[in-house]
């Protein structure tokens, strides 16, 4: 299974709508999705085996500070460490722009989520109550790059 990581393309938005439908209750639209890829400080990554995206990162990147905004692998391909690789990729990217920091929000319930990013140095930083729109809690998640 050979992984190919590579920017993202206007032609990938339609694969990364239908990751989004796959795995979130809340997907972003296809209109979310390019709204985000065009502001100035987006970054982000794609994984993509046999011509076929299977996951993917879309981030922020401005300054000294980094964020991920959605990450997601198609179900077919978890456990894969996919999710860690685009990930790290994405580390590089913006380490390479200059952020020396990377923070997320995820749902207090989301342990798999939470035990990735704590693999890679996230740390625990608060909890954010009620902040998804069900009234769900999310943990703050913070990274240092240097």
């Amino acid at each position: 299974m050979q992984v190919i990581l590579r920017e993202i393309l206007d032609a990938d938005v339609k694969a990364i709508a239908d990751i989004e439908r796959e795995c979130f209750a809340l997907p972003w639209s296809e209109g979310e999705i390019v709204s985000a890829c065009k502001r100035v400080d987006f970054c982000g990554v794609v994984a993509q085996i046999d011509n076929q995206v299977v996951a993917y990162l879309l981030g922020l990147s401005l300054f000294e500070n980094a964020e991920v905004l959605r990450i997601a692998v198609k179900k077919e391909f978890r456990g894969k460490k996919l999710g860690a690789t685009v990930l790290d990729s994405f580390f590089e990217k913006v380490k390479a722009r200059g952020a020396e920091t990377v923070f997320l929000e995820v749902r207090v319930s989301n342990l798999p989520a939470i035990r990735l990013y704590e693999s890679r140095a996230f740390t625990r930083r608060r909890v954010r109550e009620k902040y998804y729109e069900n009234g769900e809690s999310a943990v703050e998640m913070h990274k240092r790059l240097l």
